[in-house]
């Protein structure tokens, strides 16, 4: 049976041991801020911190690593100073999207798309999301050692703006255990597990976003969610 789930990605849940799903069937989420829980994010400036909580964003959950939009290809991590997009390791996104199968199967197709929770088609509302999926399966930020194999052939951020048309953001097809498979151009870099690419079967797949985001108006701002969908085969 197949399965996608998501999970928080953060450096305290190792340490404490906490539970890293997210229940989003349950009303679960992700939520944006300010300088912490519960303060709101400047009108068109972008959050400095990222937390698990409920449908609302009313309850804390886990604080969970943040990725703030600098320029169209830079990134600050919890506060820490810009570096671009490509130099960024797996380990700064928010959430990991994980699909698991009980066999060995290959994914593509691969789509994840911002959205108003309600309809799959219409803009989310009142915000301004940036999206970037992070091929950095490396433990150092800053080495500019993002992997060949990925969804999206640059390094920007793709804008979800409702003034624009309803898109796709394309992640990357079979990107393995931890998003450790790679192609040949990828077989020197760190951790890197194959290099199968868009061929390699797994009875698991893990991809990470960098989310961030942007209030257009004042007010909490709760038609909001995620979509990923992919084909196994």
């Amino acid at each position: 049976m197949a399965e996608i789930k998501f999970y928080a990605n953060s450096v305290t849940i190792a340490a404490t041991g906490e539970p890293d799903l997210i229940a989003h069937g349950a009303g679960s989420g992700v939520g944006f801020y300010g300088a912490g829980f519960a303060i709101s994010i400047p009108v068109s400036q972008n959050q400095d911190t990222s937390f698990i909580t409920n449908a609302n964003g009313t309850a804390s959950g886990i604080k969970l690593n943040n990725t703030k939009y600098v320029t169209i290809s830079g990134v600050s991590q919890n506060g820490g100073s810009e570096i671009d997009n490509e130099s960024m390791p797996n380990y700064y996104s928010p959430i990991r999207i994980g699909f698991s199968h009980t066999e060995a199967v290959r994914v593509q197709n691969c789509k994840f798309r911002v959205f108003d929770r309600n309809d799959i088609t219409q803009h989310a509302s009142g915000v301004t999301t940036y999206v970037y999926e992070v091929r950095h399966p490396g433990g150092v930020a800053g080495t500019g050692d993002a992997l060949a194999h990925r969804g999206e052939t640059n390094h920007d951020w793709k804008e979800y703006d409702s003034n624009d048309a309803m898109f796709d953001v394309t992640f990357t097809s079979s990107p393995g255990v931890s998003g450790t498979n790679g192609v040949a151009a990828d077989s020197a870099k760190t951790n890197v597990t194959t290099t199968d690419g868009a061929a390699h079967e797994s009875l698991s797949h893990d991809w990470y976003p960098a989310l961030s985001c942007s209030p257009d108006s004042i007010g909490s701002k709760t038609q909001y969610a995620a979509y990923f969908t992919c084909e196994y085969l």
